[in-house]
Formats: structure tokens, C-alpha cells, sequence
């Protein structure tokens, strides 16, 4: 199993900063793509931004021009850099990453979640 432990979450006023981190943990695997998802209360969770092997970014239109994802590849490891919050942003932000295990065996693993609440 590849798991992954997020960190990071915290109360913060609207207009502050967070920047949450997902580390990977596992034998014999690589990543191909990592990313954070939300979920507000009451919603659906949906994509943040993505970050494949090759760098190419993606990010939902809620957030372009606020967040920033970046990966560490040798440590296994991305970031999601929270700029300019909004209340809107509060929910609880998941970790997702896929690749290989054992170079044959795919995989997609999720994180527990860390909360991220922003105050108006």
C-alpha cells in the first residue's frame, strides 16, 4: 500500500495564507500524478489543482491566481501553497495520488484529510 499523511490545516482569517503538505509513504512505488481535492459540508468533494511527473499543473478556476501545488519528487511529497483565502475555501482538503507499485500494479490512494477553516 502507498499511504499518504497530510499536515498543515488550520483556522486562518480571510485574506491569510496556509500551505498544506502531503508526504507518500510506501515500498517499491512511483507517482504519477498527486493532487488535493475539498469538501465543504453538505458538498460534493472536488478537485483543487493536480500535479503530474512531468510538472504540468492543473487547478480548479475557483482557485488560479491563489493557490500554487508543487511537488518534491525525492521526497515524495506535495505542496498546495493557499494565498488570498476566502471563507469559501473552508473544507476539509484531501491528498489523492496514483502510480505504480512494483513498477506493474496501479494504484490511487487517498489521505485522512486535514481541515482548513478560513473566518470572515
Amino acid at each position: 500500500q502507498v499511504q499518504l499523511v497530510e499536515s498543515g490545516g488550520d483556522l486562518v482569517q480571510a485574506g491569510g495564507s496556509l500551505r498544506l503538505s502531503c508526504a507518500a509513504s510506501g515500498t517499491a512505488f512511483s507517482i504519477n500524478y498527486m493532487g488535493w481535492y475539498r469538501q465543504a459540508p453538505g458538498k460534493q468533494r472536488e478537485l483543487v489543482a493536480t500535479i503530474i511527473s512531468g510538472g504540468n499543473t492543473n487547478y480548479a478556476d475557483s482557485v488560479k491566481g491563489r493557490f500554487t501545488i508543487s511537488r518534491d519528487n525525492a521526497k515524495n511529497t506535495v505542496y498546495l501553497q493557499m494565498n488570498s483565502l476566502k471563507p469559501e475555501d473552508t473544507a476539509v482538503y484531501y491528498c489523492n495520488a496514483g502510480g505504480l507499485r512494483n513498477r506493474v500494479y496501479p494504484f490511487a490512494s487517498w489521505g485522512q484529510g486535514t481541515q482548513v477553516t478560513v473566518s470572515s
